[in-house]
């Protein structure tokens, strides 16, 4: 009787953490994606107000210069 308890609790025990490390792996996965969409956009908001500040600038250094 000790031997088939035992063996279902390894049963059961093994088979709890094969389902917590595949969702160990999905949040990993959908961790890392949603990282890399936020980078994404962030990147784009940055260098579309850089495009700008440039464009800014080189009016400026070029008014300072007196090329128009």
């Amino acid at each position: 009787m000790k031997t088939m308890m035992m063996i279902t609790i390894a049963v059961l025990m093994t088979m709890t953490m094969a389902k917590s490390d595949e969702t160990i792996h999905v949040k990993v996965k959908n961790y890392i994606v949603n990282e890399v969409s936020k980078t994404k956009e962030y990147q784009t908001k940055v260098w579309a107000d850089q495009k700008v500040k440039n464009a800014e600038n080189w009016s400026k250094l070029k008014s300072l210069l007196g090329i128009n």
